[in-house]
């Protein structure tokens, strides 16, 4: 007979994409246990994600910008005060683990990688390059409980989202992310703007990103001199921007949040891999995706899992060198 989990705990502190991919748990453990309350405890900044969403009963937020290890103790109480019958933890690291620990839960499920999952009810191996998405490393943690399928990461933009990327609907549109945290997993923005350029002027032509990436879009807009392309960057939240990918003829983007952003859509996604490989575990997921990346062989290539903030070897080949 199937247990029932009244209370269920998702974390996962990471970035924006780990949290757009973490979504698979949440609607796996959904379709389990519809009855159960599930929550998500996430990194300050990456709540908007949730907002309205269907499923999430509550999002806990912890703030590790400002008095980190306050919070952390505090984050820690409440997780422990709530009585999770189960917490699942997707993250890697020592304070996500302490959370983990210190809830009392009865089952306590995570990676091996987590110093301190020696704590945990059970653990899984989690191995890049193992043939298997990110999707389907997280689902390991959960097959115990669930089955060995894992579910598509889902987003849920609201009527006023869609209502507020109305007005850039009105001609066929295309939609490219051009940035990223990491410079090396970033297309040239003078690969961007031949892109551009090989674009039907019937086409509008969004560009999409965060404040922060507010200049480097101006630059891609400035270069291509093309009327048809909008600067959005951070004009739009992350919700609106899932709900106009979703429509798009094409969206074109890095190895970076807005390719899962594309995935929980199922939204059309060309991705540029540069430093990065796909065989890491983070490749597209949409029906309709093409992955584009060097085809000279790099000796250089990976250099990294993240990215990195300058090319190693000085001269980016593995970005300069892709065709667009």
């Amino acid at each position: 007979m199937k247990t029932n989990y009244k209370k269920i705990l998702i974390i996962q502190t990471a970035f924006i994409g780990d949290v757009i991919l973490a979504t698979s748990i949440v609607e796996k453990l959904n379709d389990f246990y519809p009855e159960s309350k599930i929550d998500f405890l996430l990194r300050k900044g990456n709540e908007s994600l949730f907002e309205n969403h269907p499923i999430i009963n509550e999002v806990l937020i912890w703030d590790k910008k400002n008095k980190k290890y306050d919070n952390l103790k505090a984050i820690s109480r409440s997780v422990k005060n709530a009585k999770y019958d189960v917490v699942v933890n997707l993250h890697r690291f020592a304070s996500s683990g302490l959370i983990t620990a210190l809830s009392g839960a009865k089952l306590k499920l995570g990676f091996n990688k987590n110093p301190l999952s020696f704590l945990y009810t059970n653990k899984i191996s989690h191995i890049i390059g193992d043939g298997k998405h990110e999707i389907e490393r997280n689902q390991l943690l959960i097959t115990s409980i669930t089955d060995n399928q894992a579910s598509q990461p889902k987003l849920y933009p609201s009527k006023k989202d869609y209502s507020t990327i109305e007005i850039y609907k009105k001609r066929n549109y295309i939609c490219l992310a051009p940035t990223s945290v990491w410079f090396t997993k970033q297309l040239p923005k003078e690969k961007w703007v031949k892109l551009i350029h090989k674009i039907n002027d019937q086409w509008n032509i969004y560009l999409l990103g965060a404040s922060s990436d507010l200049t480097q879009c101006e630059a891609i807009q400035k270069l291509s001199n093309n009327n048809t392309v909008v600067n959005l960057a951070g004009r739009l939240s992350f919700l609106e921007s899932a709900a106009l990918m979703q429509t798009a003829k094409m969206n074109y983007v890095n190895d970076s949040a807005p390719l899962h952003i594309a995935s929980a859509m199922n939204a059309p996604v060309t991705a540029y891999f540069c430093s990065t490989i796909p065989s890491f575990g983070f490749r597209p997921l949409s029906d309709s995706s093409t992955i584009v990346e060097v085809q000279e062989k790099l000796k250089c290539r990976p250099c990294g899992l993240h990215g990195k903030k300058e090319c190693p070897e000085g001269h980016f080949d593995c970005g300069f060198k892709i065709q667009v």
